[in-house]
């Protein structure tokens, strides 16, 4: 029996429009008192300047930064708002053609992965509607219930991407020279290089570039 092939999907900004300042933003507008709404607004635009800059420098510690922003909140409220998050934000900002290749991929026995920076909880309920088993993403810190604002492990972002493929398809007997790999941004190169087959879906300039000077076939979900 030959190797099994896959499909690593990146999340924000390949399968839907949203990123992970939206998804923050989603949960500080819905904690329990006005005043922490108010300073988890305040801190967060404040900051957006600073992290733009960050998240050109390196994505990595763009992550690492501003995952801080959680800290504070509870576990249970950041998984149960989970589902609305989905409901809210994510499902009405899913790319149809995205869903239209996953499925299509799956129809030829492609096994399907997301892999995202953005943390766990987040992408599950996503995960689950898109009827994906395998999630490869961030873990949020959580001390006495309460989350710390840092990661456990480093963020899933740049090159630790391509190291988790590289591992999963060392465990699970994966053909990399014939699996595929969907990314929309510059940083997700060493993903889409790690694969035969990548894919640079809504490309930012960087990646259009880098995809166009080697033949990548640039899609527009």
């Amino acid at each position: 029996m030959g190797k099994q092939v896959a499909a690593f999907y990146d999340v924000d900004g390949t399968l839907v429009k949203t990123n992970v300042v939206n998804c923050y933003a989603f949960y500080a507008r819905n904690l329990p008192k006005l005043s922490d709404r108010l300073l988890k607004g305040a801190q967060l635009l404040a900051s957006l300047p600073a992290l733009l800059a960050i998240d050109k420098y390196s994505r990595r510690t763009f992550n690492e930064v501003f995952y801080q922003n959680y800290e504070g909140i509870s576990e249970d409220r950041l998984v149960l708002l989970a589902e609305d998050l989905f409901r809210k934000v994510l499902r009405p900002n899913l790319y149809a053609k995205a869903v239209d290749v996953i499925r299509g991929n799956k129809a030829l026995g492609i096994r399907s992965v997301l892999i995202s920076g953005n943390l766990d909880f987040i992408v599950r309920p996503l995960a689950r509607y898109l009827d994906i088993e395998e999630v490869a993403a961030s873990r949020m810190g959580f001390r006495d219930g309460v989350a710390t604002g840092r990661l456990e492990g480093p963020p899933l972002a740049g090159p630790e991407k391509a190291s988790f493929i590289r591992r999963y398809a060392e465990e699970n007997d994966i053909d990399l020279n014939h699996s595929l790999a969907y990314a929309d941004d510059a940083s997700d190169v060493p993903m889409l290089s790690v694969v035969g087959k990548p894919n640079a879906v809504n490309p930012d300039f960087g990646l259009r570039r880098i995809a166009s000077s080697h033949n990548w076939p640039i899609l527009s979900f």
